[in-house]
């Protein structure tokens, strides 16, 4: 079962951010709420959830998240096992999952839960018969906290797998603002805009976009949003599922389109092999160190790229401002993604992990430090730092059903989430030669020919 969905509704709301110039927020923005700011505190003290008593049981929880992602939900974890009494260990994994989960599993050592990104790589574990089900407990909490369209998510063949953690909004444009101040730009609303905005900023000295190249699933990303807004939800499903192939005229106009960008290397931090030097959490670093004259003016990513601004000097909603992915179409385009936490064991603090993970106390958690974005709908917006990652919730969650899930995290991981290969690798390459849309696309559909069918 492969289930998609965008948001279509969340881009008038956020269209409204850049009209809110993200001024007035209830924190800083780092993750830290301020002294004698009670917006921060979210939901009262009273548990919304039982949890068993698991007293010295182990709990092993394997997730590729590093630095402050791994920090925050670390803090997750810790409330876990006061309220258990489990000894909880976090495992650090690497992409591709499955592949790093089929190695623990061959060696006889899985870890209890795994947080899994992406949609196919669900549906892989339990294709292979190494996830298990969610339980009643956990099962209760999704009913009681989640729309419906999250909780097909983590179904297989109508079985329940996964719990939807934590989303991202993976369709934003973080700016610096003084950088934008000093060009005499403003925020653009169609991708035509985007580019003449980028040539102001650049005639102005700075080099106008930073890009992560060297992290494959960012480009993916880039090529997702152009394509949703220009070629509309119904291709976008049928491309997802492979109904369609890579060869198909809807992907060589998006491509066209992404080549407008990625054709003018002066418009690019580093030009193309400096962006494919650039990993994820530098291309939003640069943009934000160095004052008005950071290596990057724009960076494009979802709303985690709070998270990697929170390592600099500035501040969400004065030196770090935001603006929806610009229209190539009709409507500006909305992709958001999300992490399942999946049992792979049969014990009790698994399936108690996973209660825990689809309440709304372990979501205020990491939603009070910021860099998270919750489908939980049982989660009071009070608890998010800022007035931007409200925003971002609030259309999350009103968004109900109406939405559309990341392409690439649909796909067989061998095609849509493998460092070095499939789609991630292939667009690298048209990142160094966007000339060459034509052969994109034939080795796009060869290597997706050869991951579906497998």
């Amino acid at each position: 079962m492969r289930t998609t969905f965008s948001i279509r509704r969340t881009a008038v709301v956020f269209a409204a951010v850049g009209a809110l110039a993200l001024t007035g927020c209830g924190g800083d923005g780092d993750g830290k709420k301020k002294s004698g700011d009670d917006s921060g505190k979210g939901t009262d003290s009273a548990s919304t959830v039982d949890l068993p008593k698991l007293d010295g049981e182990k709990v092993s929880v394997a997730a590729v998240w590093t630095g402050p992602e791994q920090a925050n939900f670390t803090k997750v974890l810790d409330e876990f096992e006061k309220r258990t009494g489990a000894d909880v260990t976090f495992v650090p994994a690497q992409d591709p999952i499955i592949n790093f989960l089929g190695t623990k599993i061959a060696g006889k050592q899985p870890p209890d839960v795994a947080m899994i990104p992406q949609v196919g790589a669900v549906q892989q574990a339990a294709a292979k018969k190494w996830a298990k089900p969610v339980g009643p407990e956990a099962r209760a909490q999704l009913g009681q906290n989640y729309a419906e369209v999250w909780q097909e998510l983590g179904k297989v063949d109508g079985t329940q797998y996964g719990v939807y953690f934590k989303a991202a909004n993976k369709s934003l444009i973080w700016y610096n603002a003084a950088a934008f101040d000093n060009a005499g730009a403003s925020e653009p609303k169609t991708w035509k805009d985007f580019l003449t905005t980028a040539e102001t900023i650049s005639a102005s000295g700075v080099t106008p976009v930073s890009v992560g190249g060297a992290d494959g699933w960012t480009l993916t990303d880039w090529f997702e949003n152009v394509y949703l807004s220009q070629a509309g939800p119904e291709k976008y499903d049928q491309l997802a599922k492979h109904e369609i192939p890579w060869t198909d005229p809807s992907v060589k106009d998006a491509l066209t389109t992404l080549a407008e960008l990625f054709g003018k290397p002066e418009l690019i931090a580093g030009g193309a092999d400096g962006a494919l030097q650039t990993e994820f959490p530098a291309s939003v670093t640069q943009t934000f160190t160095g004052g008005d004259q950071p290596k990057g003016a724009m960076v494009f990513e979802g709303d985690f790229v709070a998270v990697n601004i929170a390592q600099t000097e500035a501040k969400i909603g004065t030196d770090a401002k935001v603006f929806p992915f610009p229209a190539v179409g009709a409507d500006s385009p909305v992709v958001t993604g999300g992490d399942a936490a999946v049992a792979l064991k049969d014990s009790k603090g698994a399936q108690a992990l996973l209660t825990w993970l689809a309440s709304a106390d372990a979501a205020k958690i990491w939603a009070e430090a910021g860099g998270f974005i919750s489908p939980n709908k049982g989660l009071d917006l009070k608890a998010y730092p800022n007035e931007v990652q409200r925003t971002m919730a609030q259309a999350l969650i009103d968004a109900g059903d109406d939405v559309r899930f990341d392409m690439s995290d649909q796909a067989p991981q061998s095609f849509g989430g493998t460092p070095g290969a499939g789609e991630w690798k292939i667009l690298q390459d048209f990142l160094k030669n966007p000339k060459d849309i034509a052969g994109t696309q034939k080795k796009l559909e060869s290597e997706a020919v050869k991951a579906y069918k497998s």
